[in-house]
């Protein structure tokens, strides 16, 4: 891997650590240097003759315009929490529950005239008549039914920009609080453009315009109390997309309102886990088609000056999900992803941009995401670079992408000789990947499987959020084990299972909750849905269920699909209960994984073998179908014998002949290069042997090593 020193690696540099910048670039083999949010680049930086990244913030860094054009602002509705009712009236002080560093409430007419009070116990709108808003006090006082719940939905300014408030109170920066402004406002959009062509001007050696994301942030509430700041978080929602004007366009264009109530939910809101309901669909689709748009206005205008556009997808992606079917529409040259794992690299790497590009973890931050040291004492960055890389590296070697990166503040590395050192291995593998990719397409097992859920293409190697914050997804570990399988994997909802998605298909995947959008939910009401997966499986199909698939309420069964798996879920109070004894085939105990039993399952017939259980809970099953099968999974959990497990679950035992013998070492096969790449997984030595290219080959690798082996060229 010597041969792979430079290129492909972008850096994040500093002013006022020139020497170290220019450093770091040589160790790591930089070919671009790039700023962060809060940091700059001084002209000995950007005169080093590597590519110059500028960060565009395009929706904050404007106080000074938004301050003199305040209805531009971003907001959003909020919901007060449901309140008892103890006599005649109750005031509901409306920002009683709210972070008010983030939010103002905006009281003028428009959008007041949308404000809604509900009575949470019979669930009906208050007349408007019943009640009032105290200005002075911003308290809404109600004339209600005593005992009865009652909240308060309002459009409350966004006064602090999210991510520029994480950063600040994560780093404690005593600096200017950003707001954002909302580019739905025709003044707002000019302004934004003339900015833009100014900042293009005035910034000659940027070669490529980092729009840090776009327009519209996931949402993120935060609370008044300390032991709940995280009101509610969701990267799949379309919340901070509200304001009166948007509503209005909505109307103009959709024939129908909206009210406050489409967007609160009697207070759940819409998460991306839910079901959509098609007014849910029509405000995705509205949105994506306007960030569509104007996004492409300003990618035309770092065109005009010669320069590339690429966007960083997290934080302010809202609506330009990269699977919508507008996103090549924007023109972006690049896209940027910051991953934790594996699925997330598949994710990047499958959009339809020139370049691909992933920021890897940890971010050069004094803690990390969740609070723990990073680079500061207590932290160890390079345990935890290694272990990122660990699961990144086994989904580039499935599907590569052309760049790696970092972000941050690059001084903080100056007490870590470790976490540099492991830098410079992981970028030389990373280069070492992509030269393997270039030399030859990876071997793929003949294996196509789909992944049904009802968000589908939408929502392709995702779950609305990384894998540290919805880790306790089956579906989430389900992607993660696939992202480093050697098998072609698709996602699929429910219209095209009717439309003949499944034609060409070998296993078909369905994960998660009852009622979520990942298991389906009321999709499953669909009678054509239910005969196309049935003659799926009768035809030979491998229809695999984990959780509580196919499940919804109003059917002697409910899992829809129980007469495939062989297994239903929920009461079975006074039926009978088939007997089983548990009987593993050997390829199910030699891989060592324990399938966990999250659902409380019970057997439907005597035909259903029993491979795992848990306390007397069933964990493991396989229904005989026709020529096909349907395995029951209580759930699921991410590692590298579960991995295997789910290759041999959906392809059979023998799948395992095209694999390590090892399972904590990954393997790719470039059989028109005649190399085959060995991945420890693990950070402790690993041994074993892999057959490929005709031959058997013994291997050792080292903690986290990476080897690259020559076979026999395919002929």
């Amino acid at each position: 891997m010597n041969d792979h020193k430079s290129g492909s690696f972008t850096l994040p540099g500093e002013a006022g650590y020139e020497d170290l910048t220019l450093a770091l670039a040589g160790r790591w083999g930089a070919d671009a240097i790039r700023d962060c949010d809060g940091t700059m680049l001084s002209d000995r930086i950007v005169k080093a003759g590597f590519e110059i990244y500028k960060t565009v913030c395009i929706i904050r860094r404007h106080n000074r315009w938004i301050t003199e054009h305040p209805g531009c602002r971003q907001q959003c509705i909020l919901s007060t929490a449901p309140r008892v009712c103890e006599g005649e009236t109750l005031t509901v002080p409306l920002m009683a529950d709210f972070f008010t560093e983030q939010f103002q409430v905006n009281d003028s007419p428009g959008a007041f005239a949308r404000w809604q009070v509900t009575d949470r116990t019979t669930g009906a709108e208050i007349a408007a008549a019943d009640w009032e808003y105290d200005a002075q006090t911003q308290s809404a006082v109600i004339r209600g039914k005593e005992w009865h719940s009652y909240t308060v939905s309002f459009f409350a300014w966004r006064v602090w920009e999210e991510i520029s408030m994480y950063n600040h109170t994560t780093n404690h920066w005593d600096a200017e609080h950003l707001m954002q402004l909302d580019p739905v406002y025709p003044e707002a959009q000019a302004y934004l453009k003339e900015w833009l062509t100014a900042w293009c001007e005035d910034n000659p050696n940027a070669d490529v315009v980092r729009f840090t994301s776009l327009f519209y942030n996931f949402t993120w509430i935060w609370g008044s109390d300390p032991r709940n700041r995280n009101l509610f978080t969701d990267w799949a929602s379309y919340d901070f997309t509200v304001s009166p004007r948007m509503m209005d366009g909505f109307e103009a264009e959709y024939g129908y309102k909206l009210t406050a109530e489409d967007f609160i939910k009697g207070g759940r809101r819409c998460p991306g886990h839910d079901v959509p309901d098609q007014t849910k669909r029509d405000w995705m689709d509205y949105v994506q088609k306007f960030v569509s748009g104007f996004t492409r206005e300003l990618t035309d205008i770092a065109h005009r000056f010669g320069k590339k556009a690429y966007v960083f997808y997290d934080d302010s992606w809202v609506g330009m999900e990269p699977y919508n079917g507008c996103f090549q529409a924007m023109s972006f040259d690049g896209l940027i992803k910051c991953v934790f794992s594996g699925f997330e690299v598949r994710l990047c790497a499958g959009v339809p941009v020139p370049v691909h590009e992933i920021r890897l973890h940890p971010y050069l931050f004094p803690v990390g995401l969740g609070g723990a040291p990073t680079f500061m004492e207590g932290g160890d960055p390079t345990r935890d670079a290694k272990a990122y890389w660990r699961q990144v590296r086994r989904a580039l070697l499935r599907q590569p992408v052309e760049r790696i990166g970092l972000g941050g503040y690059l001084h903080l590395t100056e007490g870590f000789p470790d976490f540099v050192d492991s830098i410079e291995t992981i970028a030389n593998e990373f280069r070492t990947i992509k030269a393997l990719h270039r030399q030859s397409a990876v071997y793929t097992l003949p294996c196509k499987v789909a992944v049904l859920t009802v968000w589908g293409k939408l929502r392709t190697w995702t779950l609305s959020g990384h894998f540290h914050e919805v880790k306790d997804h089956d579906l989430i570990h389900i992607l993660e084990c696939l992202a480093g399988l050697p098998v072609e994997v698709s996602f699929i909802d429910f219209e095209d299972v009717k439309n003949g998605a499944l034609d060409g298909v070998d296993a078909v995947i369905c994960a998660g909750r009852r009622g979520t959008a990942w298991s389906g939910g009321e999709s499953w009401n669909d009678a054509q849905v239910v005969e196309s997966v049935t003659e799926f499986v009768y035809h030979g199909g491998t229809f695999l269920g984990v959780g509580e698939p196919s499940a919804v309420e109003g059917y002697a069964n409910k899992l829809r699909m129980a007469h495939v798996l062989g297994v239903n879920i929920g009461e079975h109070c006074c039926q009978g209960n088939w007997q089983y004894t548990v009987r593993p085939p050997g390829f199910v105990s030699d891989s060592g994984a324990q399938v966990p039993a999250h659902a409380e399952a019970y057997l439907t017939d005597g035909q259903t073998e029993v491979w795992q259980d848990v306390g007397g809970r069933l964990a493991l099953t396989c229904h005989p179908f026709g020529k096909g099968q349907g395995v029951y999974a209580g759930g699921w959990t991410y590692g590298a014998r579960s991995a295997r497990l789910l290759l041999m679950l959906l392809m059979g035992p023998g799948a395992r002949n095209t694999l390590a013998d090892n399972p904590y070492v990954d393997c790719a096969y470039y059989p028109g290069s005649g190399a085959l790449a060995l991945a420890n997984q693990t950070d402790e030595p690993q041994r074993g042997s892999v057959s490929a290219g005709g031959r058997s080959i013994a291997f050792s690798l080292e903690a986290d090593e990476m080897q690259v082996v020559a076979c026999s060229r395919e002929k």
